[in-house]
């Protein structure tokens, strides 16, 4: 007979085993989601010339289209199926998002909980195939007018090309969310990450022959090398910096016994938003610039002033790229922090900050602490950003080195693995509670 003690060992055992397996399966599931991605990547348009689109991109990589192909993980410059990649959906939720501010009907329908997320998330996919339907047709104009790329033009080229590239940003959205509820980690900015890492050895091999051709110095290249060791060092700083706020739990009483008062941290990070800022900065000064730039030199003067104005270093870049990573840090913090619901589940809770009352005055002086460390976490995502770019604008350096591209890979890979460790801690801590109910029975 086996006893019991010996049976829960065993149902231990073959429960670790099966997290671990689930795990793995997680691990491997995420893996062959981005692999699909990067193969959709290489399977071009019907219909264009990729010699001759080739040429052509070489001479347009250092503006816009080479920043959108740093996101497109080179997808702009094979003009492939995912050439837009994931960048319609992130500016329809940068749209839906403030919409959610200023309606009435979406910040009702927030604040219904788990069936108002799903009306709001349905809501942006309607609108991300508008945005990808309006920029497949600007891609698909701009093709047509670049000289020998297309072979047959006209409507049904449009409406094919319009229709594959849609297809393409839904496919990847799609995509994006089974990575996230079947595998590991936030699928869109795996997604993301997936493209920039992809892309960066042949930036690196580019780089180098640059300095082998004597285009770029020793000197720079090496400058370009330690920028980058110092800048992922400063973000990895940066991303775990906290500002932690003292909670006291009252004294309290359980039948007879009295218990001590407790205390804790509430944890407010540096940069709260994250990622989030200069990737919706980056996509907002895409979206208004793809049509811009494919009919530079061919539609009114004031288009290509656009172009102009938005290329790398250019003033207005710089500042509509500060000035959009300054707003959305504020905002992105603000829609993920909502203060006063944190002062109230403190309160049903019995805790409070030492010197603050309860309620209000809480919410406000959390309020008070986060906005001035989010002044300091846009400051830092302004520098890391900016200073990169004003580099790759000058000294023609590969855009995968700029700010924006270390911060994602940087960011994204960090929460990754946070949550590839909660997810075994979760399961240790499980086997503990087994394990300790174990020795209670053999007791």
């Amino acid at each position: 007979m086996v006893s019991a003690a010996e049976q829960l060992a065993a149902n231990i055992n073959f429960s670790a085993l099966a997290k671990a397996e689930e795990l793995k399966k997680r691990i491997w599931f995420t893996l062959g989601a981005l692999l699909v991605y990067r193969l959709g990547t290489y399977i071009p348009l019907p219909g264009i010339d990729p010699s001759a689109w080739e040429q052509i991109f070489r001479t347009q990589a250092g503006g816009i289209l080479g920043m959108f192909n740093m996101f497109a993980g080179g997808g702009i410059q094979r003009m492939a199926i995912f050439a837009l990649n994931i960048m319609p959906y992130i500016s329809a939720s940068i749209i839906i998002q403030l919409m959610t501010t200023v309606s009435p009907t979406l910040e009702a329908l927030k604040k219904e909980g788990e069936s108002g997320r799903k009306t709001i998330n349905q809501y942006t996919r309607y609108l991300t195939v508008v945005l990808a339907a309006f920029q497949a047709y600007g891609i698909a104009i701009g093709l047509e007018g670049a000289g020998n790329v297309i072979s047959e033009p006209g409507w049904f080229f449009r409406i094919s090309t319009v229709i594959t590239l849609t297809g393409g940003t839904m496919f990847l959205m799609w995509l994006g969310e089974q990575i996230t509820a079947r595998g590991i980690g936030n699928g869109i900015s795996l997604i993301i990450l997936a493209g920039i890492v992809a892309e960066l050895p042949s930036a690196i091999v580019g780089t180098l022959e640059l300095g082998k051709q004597g285009a770029l110095s020793t000197g720079l290249i090496l400058l370009v090398a330690v920028m980058s060791v110092v800048v992922i060092a400063f973000i990895v700083f940066m991303e775990r910096a906290q500002r932690r706020l003292l909670i006291q739990y009252p004294k309290r009483q359980v039948g007879n016994r009295m218990f001590e008062g407790q205390s804790s941290h509430l944890p407010l990070k540096l940069n709260t938003a994250g990622v989030i800022p200069p990737i919706f900065a980056s996509s907002l000064l895409l979206l208004p610039a793809t049509v811009a730039n494919f009919n530079a030199g061919q539609g009114p003067d004031w288009l290509t002033t656009i172009t102009t104005q938005l290329s790398h270093g250019r003033p207005l870049f710089l500042i509509l790229y500060l000035s959009l990573i300054v707003f959305f840090a504020f905002f992105y913090t603000a829609i993920v922090f909502n203060p006063t619901e944190t002062a109230d589940n403190l309160k049903k809770h019995g805790g409070f900050i030492p010197g603050i009352r309860p309620g209000e005055r809480t919410a406000e002086y959390i309020d008070y602490v986060l906005s001035r460390i989010t002044v300091i976490g846009a400051g830092y995502l302004a520098i890391v950003c900016l200073i990169p770019e004003i580099l790759i604008s000058y000294a023609a350096v590969p855009f995968y080195f700029g700010g924006t591209s270390l911060l994602i890979v940087v960011s994204v890979t960090m929460d990754t693995v946070a949550q590839v460790q909660g997810y075994l801690l979760a399961h240790q801590y499980e086997g503990l509670i087994k394990k300790s109910k174990l020795r209670g029975r053999r007791r």
